[in-house]
């Protein structure tokens, strides 16, 4: 699975559905790549990666047949680079609540001259640094990856305070944005109601949200964090086309608690 890939299922209306990883580690990047994911991200924001080991946990999910992407630590400029150097075929922008603030991220993974999006004689103030590096087979492949690979990254804004909401049409109609995602866990608590997914003041957020991106034609997704097959399948029905089901670490407490057992009398 590659981006054109994934791309070729939102054309479709076919959700696509990734995972993601907090623990930094090869061999269980490439065990959920191999779980039959359509894309893994490595979270860069609350889990441990460095830029060092960036490169091997990619080349471990690409191996498992997945999309490398990465959650990004912030929208920044060294954030960007670092995981588009270091391979990374998608981008999830963390906290974007304004127009602003999207299109300073989109600047920052576009090489020079790929804005094709922009108005005629409007440029960019910044951009992606251009260099060698192991995304483009450390200048071996570097005029293939400039050309037909860059332009191409998948681009994800994720939607986690209600600043975004309020802010949000500006946001979903930048012509070069990918997708969305709700962060239920932030987006919840910047209302007052942390994970209490079912008040009615988050299922109206939620509403007003799939409506503007019906209304953009963006697609919408999630994080189901504690995975729940019925769940997932609700969001589907109900229109959630780019989705993050689990994280690793989840799993792995979930599927590896004691079983219960009596005391032999």
């Amino acid at each position: 699975m590659n981006i054109h890939d994934i791309r070729a299922l939102l054309a479709a209306d076919r959700a696509t559905v990734g995972t993601w990883l907090q623990l930094p580690s090869t061999d269980v990047a490439e065990i959920m790549a191999r779980a039959g994911y359509d894309w893994v991200a490595a979270d860069l924001e609350h889990a441990s990666f460095s830029r060092c080991n960036l490169p091997d946990i990619f080349r471990a999910i690409e191996n498992g047949g997945a999309a490398p992407f990465a959650r990004l630590s912030a929208a920044s400029k060294t954030a960007v680079k670092a995981a588009l150097e270091a391979g990374a075929q998608g981008l999830i922008f963390p906290m974007i609540e304004s127009r602003e603030q999207l299109d300073a991220a989109i600047d920052f993974a576009t090489y020079p001259g790929q804005d094709t999006w922009r108005d005629e004689g409007k440029r960019a103030e910044e951009y992606r640094g251009v260099g060698y590096c192991r995304a483009n087979a450390f200048g071996r492949d570097f005029d293939e990856y400039l050309k037909r690979l860059a332009p191409d990254i998948f681009l994800v804004a994720q939607i986690e305070h209600v600043r975004a909401v309020e802010n949000l049409d500006a946001i979903i109609s930048h012509p070069r944005l990918d997708a969305i995602m709700v962060g239920p866990y932030d987006l919840s608590g910047s209302m007052g109601i942390t994970a209490r997914f079912d008040h009615p003041d988050f299922l109206g957020v939620m509403e007003t949200i799939k409506a503007g991106c019906e209304r953009r034609k963006m697609r919408m997704g999630l994080h189901i964090v504690r995975p729940d097959e019925r769940e997932l399948a609700r969001h589907i029905g109900n229109g959630a086309r780019f989705i993050a089901y689990g994280i690793d670490a989840v799993f792995l407490w979930l599927g590896a608690q004691r079983p219960h057992q009596e005391n032999p009398s």
